[in-house]
């Protein structure tokens, strides 16, 4: 801060020293550690500038210590790089993997209207904590909209959304049945299960 021209008193008020022990400081010589630390900057600065000013600190760090043998901790050149104002550039972003989930089939093609009962089915997930599980799985008609199925179970399995289906099965007793896998794995609602004339749905 003195060295930028402001005054000495006002610099020492702020940063909470005497200014006895300011002009003390200032007339002891550098330690060790400020004169190898100089030292250091100049070495970066160097393998910055030849880098066209393209190193970051783990480039300018692996020159250092593998191509010029100095022994220096990549986070004293780190310190040291943003003391003397020289970034890198930014390296390339990492692209996050995202694991593609196999769906089903849309065997209706999203057309959910009916004009009478047992023609199709679909079936739904939701949380709701009871004696028997949290997870519950419900049959639904699409035409009455009346629950024909239903299953409680700990977790959200296969045998979860079978179950509930085997109730319906046997409760309706469809003329005909339509083997529909869904690989469903998200928390919470899912998406219907969609079959003509109904639905046999295996969620995973």
């Amino acid at each position: 801060m003195a060295g930028e021209g402001l005054p000495i008193k006002v610099c020492c008020r702020v940063l909470g020293v005497s200014e006895s022990g300011f002009h003390m400081w200032r007339k002891r010589p550098p330690s060790m550690r400020a004169i190898r630390h100089a030292w250091l900057t100049e070495q970066i600065r160097r393998v910055h500038t030849e880098s066209r000013g393209t190193y970051g600190g783990q480039r300018v760090h692996a020159e250092l210590t593998l191509g010029l043998g100095i022994q220096v901790g990549h986070g004293a050149v780190e310190m040291l790089m943003r003391r003397a104002g020289l970034p890198g550039l930014p390296g390339a972003r990492r692209r996050r993997l995202v694991l593609q989930t196999p769906t089903a089939a849309d065997l209706v093609d999203r057309q959910f209207t009916r004009n009478g009962t047992d023609q199709l089915w679909v079936t739904d997930i939701t949380e709701h904590p009871t004696g028997e599980g949290k997870v519950c799985c419900v049959a639904l008609d699409a035409f009455s909209r009346k629950v024909v199925g239903w299953s409680i179970d700990s977790a959200q399995t296969a045998t979860l959304v079978t179950n509930a289906l085997g109730m319906a099965i046997q409760n309706r007793q469809p003329p005909a049945r339509h083997l529909d896998p869904l690989r469903s794995r998200s928390a919470g609602r899912t998406q219907p299960v969609d079959a003509t004339p109904a639905c046999w749905s295996d969620s995973r």
